[in-house]
């Protein structure tokens, strides 16, 4: 092998390196600012995972600055956020079969778009900032209304409430919005056996 060969290869193992430093180093730092957190919710056999990232206000306007409205989000920092049901889903009158989906979400003023697609992506946004989300592999988008908090949340937070149904809310800096769901199959109730000889 030549001394010149030797030396591109030497030089393309150092870029290599140097380039597996930098992306090490960019995710531990971005994983400390926007710490990533893994939501469990369990009842009666229905079991849904939401995973995403935390990034925090820090002083900052929100919604129509940091996160522009009109331009889809990865809702959360770093990686797509992914939300995984057991079970069937109806999500303001659609169905979400069971399965794992990235969740993105485009934010509007006064409402939101929330869109569930079932393909998987290695990082949130693609080089340059736009999302990594591709509009063709979409299994459901609805429309979410916003309710304005009177004060602020520092650090988004996704969460599933337990009422009458059951409600993914999304909240960060003095926004909240609120997707129903409701499970498709309700579990039976076991009814105790009328055990009576009706003589």
């Amino acid at each position: 092998m030549s001394t010149l060969v030797k030396r591109i290869l030497l030089g393309i193992g150092a870029v290599v390196l140097l380039f597996a430093g930098y992306v090490g180093f960019t995710l531990s730092t971005t994983k400390n600012h926007s710490p990533e957190e893994t939501l469990l919710h369990k009842d009666s056999g229905l079991e849904i995972s939401v995973f995403y990232n935390r990034p925090y206000k820090k002083d900052r306007v929100i919604f129509g600055e940091l996160v522009p409205y009109g331009e889809v989000w990865r809702t959360g920092a770093n990686e797509a956020t992914t939300f995984t049901t057991n079970e069937d889903l109806s999500i303001n009158g659609e169905t979400l079969p069971a399965g794992k989906y990235t969740h993105w979400t485009i934010p509007f003023e006064n409402g939101w778009t929330v869109i569930f697609n079932n393909k998987m992506y290695d990082w949130g946004i693609q080089w340059g900032g736009k999302a990594s989300r591709e509009e063709a592999a979409d299994i459901l988008s609805t429309d979410a209304g916003v309710q304005r908090l009177n004060g602020s949340v520092e650090q988004f937070t996704i969460d599933i409430e337990d009422g009458e149904g059951l409600m993914l809310t999304l909240t960060w800096d003095d926004v909240r919005v609120e997707v129903p769901m409701n499970r498709l199959n309700t579990p039976q109730v076991e009814m105790e056996a009328d055990e009576g000889t009706g003589g």
